[in-house]
């Protein structure tokens, strides 16, 4: 059941890009911190920790985040999280299924290991508890995960270089989970990178809580798109009644030159 937001912000700790002249750090990755009004988590902890760095300097207070939320296993969106266990007590993380599921991509020939480093183990060492969400989990009374999500679009499809497990068998991303925030005039879908195509995921959402998706906000991973699939994604998107859309990270920036506007690191998005 989605719930309605009191009070709601979004802090980019980490993305591909920085503002000019800022000290902050930029990597190819995301991490984004979350604050509603009874809670703060970050959602994804980029590739190599620099997003902890970045935190102090925007003055985030690490050492009141209880939780993180891993979108899904590869390396610059999980990456950084031993790093964040230094600065934050962690006490839970939220994944999504097969989690643990190796993850590697075919470059030039070469399958490269693009998982998260770490496994159980360390996360049992480190009295950290993982909870899997399969469905919809709700996070408190204004956030709620999904994952699982059905596929209606053909033309939303994986790129077959992903790979996944011993067997490197094509990646489904049955790992992926994405956030969703409610607002006074409806949904907004935060998402890491959407390899499960960000039209599957919004048209899911919409239909799971039953209520429209007004904004989309993150990875959307629409970098190498054709043309035609930019202008398709975005008619479809207006289509489903999305009328903000906040691209960074994987979203391309032929599809974030279209759109005119995108987040980097160390920008804030607030919801009322």
């Amino acid at each position: 059941m989605c719930s309605e937001v009191i009070d709601l912000m979004l802090t980019v700790l980490i993305e591909n890009t920085r503002p000019e002249n800022s000290m902050l750090v930029a990597e190819h990755g995301l991490s984004i911190l979350v604050e509603t009004a009874r809670t703060k988590f970050i959602f994804d902890c980029g590739h190599t920790g620099a997003a902890c760095r970045n935190a102090q300097a925007l003055n985030v207070d690490l050492s009141a985040i209880k939780f993180v939320v891993l979108s899904h296993s590869h390396y610059d969106h999980a990456g950084g999280f031993p790093t964040l266990l230094d600065f934050a007590p962690i006490e839970k993380v939220f994944t999504g299924k097969n989690f643990w599921s190796e993850k590697f991509s075919r470059d030039d020939d070469c399958d490269k290991y693009r998982g998260c480093g770490f496994d159980e183990k360390f996360l049992a060492e480190h009295g950290v508890k993982q909870i899997v969400c399969r469905d919809v989990l709700e996070l408190d009374d204004d956030v709620q995960l999904v994952g699982n999500f059905k596929r209606r679009y053909d033309f939303e499809t994986i790129p077959k270089k992903f790979l996944r497990g011993s067997e490197k068998i094509p990646d489904d991303f049955s790992d992926e989970i994405a956030l969703i925030l409610r607002g006074s005039d409806g949904l907004t879908v935060v998402t890491a990178c959407a390899h499960n195509g960000i039209l599957n995921i919004v048209a899911d959402v919409r239909e799971r809580c039953g209520l429209p998706v007004v904004s989309v906000i993150g990875g959307l991973h629409l970098s190498g798109a054709t043309n035609e699939r930019i202008s398709r994604t975005l008619d479809e998107l207006k289509i489903l009644g999305v009328k903000k859309i906040l691209p960074c990270h994987c979203s391309g920036e032929n599809f974030i030159n279209v759109v005119g506007n995108r987040l980097s690191t160390g920008s804030t998005v607030a919801f009322d």
